[in-house]
């Protein structure tokens, strides 16, 4: 496998860097972005045993990716007996989540820093027999060293944006030599899947299938808890601002000020896209005159409250059921946006801003059959959830975009026909 001067340069570092790594991890670790319990997994030291037989690897960055493959590794565990995943996230959200939603014979571990000591103690230990990535997550020497232990590599639900395409063609033979070690690339879209070929990859081994998120099963939820919370409300109107970043919490508590004055007692439901943030959230919505209940403090609505500040893992299934609109965030803010396919499969109709390069396909799906509401400028927020709040309306809404959230049942099924063309008969190592 060819190697470009770029690529050998970067392994040549990664086997010297693990010293500057362990002083960036305890800096994070400071700021609550890693577990220190599990502090060794970054370093390639399993904190459980490798199950005998057939060990399926999946990596993906955080939630969102992880999420995208349950219905992915559920369907090949129920059809090989005999075999286990190995699911790796690199945040303590992504963590929390994956412990909760594994299934049985699949378990989690933080991903390994990119350094050739930690990557060479975690396939020392792990010895996987397929390695799957998922989306853009491509770590250099966890490919390269992936690659040299024999291990076919595939990447699915594969995307990279417009604007980092055009970075990395600036390092075409870097990326061509890290691309060539998948023995397939799956793209969500055809023009990810151009990109893909434009940065070196083969279009033998190039395919587009489609994207695994639009073919999620509904977010799961728990009955008595939204029925609790429909009592709490009382018949006031609700709506959600889903995975907000930073910046974004104040241009929702504007819009949510101007759409009260239309729709008396609307309730906001905030829940940030990282859930340690709600404290100061709240505080700073209690600052500017809101009456506010925090979640992780086992707050609940009331009939004073105006803003819901949901600061948990895992309830996003519940709040989508309980909104009636719900707002995406990331996409008032440069972030790119996030999955609309959650919102969709669960009757909520959806707004979103215009920064939404992560998810460009799915949106315009959206836009084209009237399912979804554009908000082209953040003070326009407001506006547009006053229009959207009616119940007919909403519902139109959420019908059309249910109609478009079901119309890639095919797309499992093709990827999981990939994983199954290159999963041993049997466990080789």
């Amino acid at each position: 496998m060819g190697q470009s001067l770029a690529l050998a340069l970067y392994l040549g570092l990664s086997d010297l860097a693990e010293g500057p790594v362990r002083r960036r991890l305890r800096r994070r670790q400071d700021a609550g972005k890693e577990d220190p319990a599990r502090s060794g997994e970054r370093f390639g030291h399993a904190s459980l045993p490798r199950p005998d037989g057939r060990l399926v690897w999946f990596h993906a960055a955080s939630v969102g990716e992880s999420l995208s493959l349950l219905g992915l590794i559920d369907t090949l565990l129920a059809e090989h007996l005999d075999l286990h995943v190995l699911m790796t996230t690199g945040t303590v959200t992504s963590a929390g989540l994956m412990g909760q939603r594994l299934p049985g014979r699949a378990f989690h571990q933080f991903a390994p820093v990119d350094t050739g000591p930690a990557i060479r103690r975690f396939l020392a230990h792990w010895r996987p027999d397929l390695a799957i990535w998922t989306e853009s997550e491509l770590w250099p020497r966890m490919i390269v060293s992936t690659h040299a232990t024999g291990c076919p590599l595939l990447l699915i639900n594969a995307r990279i944006s417009p604007a980092s395409a055009r970075r990395l063609r600036l390092l075409r033979g870097f990326t061509r030599s890290l691309l060539g070690r998948f023995e397939r690339v799956l793209a969500q879209d055809d023009a990810v899947a151009e990109r893909f070929h434009r940065l070196g990859a083969d279009p033998a081994r190039l395919e587009t299938t489609g994207s695994l998120k639009d073919t999620a099963e509904p977010l799961p939820h728990d009955p008595m808890a939204l029925s609790d919370l429909m009592k709490r409300l009382a018949g006031r109107s609700c709506w959600l601002a889903a995975s907000t970043h930073e910046g974004e919490e104040e241009l929702v508590a504007i819009a949510h000020r101007e759409a009260r004055r239309s729709v008396h007692g609307l309730v906001l439901i905030l829940a940030p896209r990282h859930p340690e943030r709600g404290p100061e959230i709240a505080r700073k919505l209690r600052a500017a005159g809101w009456r506010v209940s925090l979640r992780s403090a086992g707050e609940l609505i009331d009939r004073n409250t105006e803003i819901y500040v949901a600061d948990t893992l895992g309830e996003m299934g519940l709040w989508y059921r309980a909104a009636s609109v719900s707002f995406i965030g990331g996409s008032l803010v440069p972030i790119g946006g996030h999955n609309p396919f959650e919102p969709a499969l669960l009757g909520s109709a959806i707004l979103y801003g215009p920064h939404v390069a992560n998810f460009e396909t799915a949106y315009e799906r959206f836009r084209r059959a009237a399912a979804a509401v554009k908000v082209a400028k953040a003070e326009d927020l407001g506006q547009r959830l006053v229009e959207t709040l009616p119940p007919d309306r909403a519902a139109a809404l959420a019908t059309a975009a249910w109609t478009v959230s079901s119309e890639g049942a095919d797309v499992t099924r093709r990827v999981l026909d990939v994983i199954k063309a290159y999963l041993p008969a049997r466990a080789q190592r």
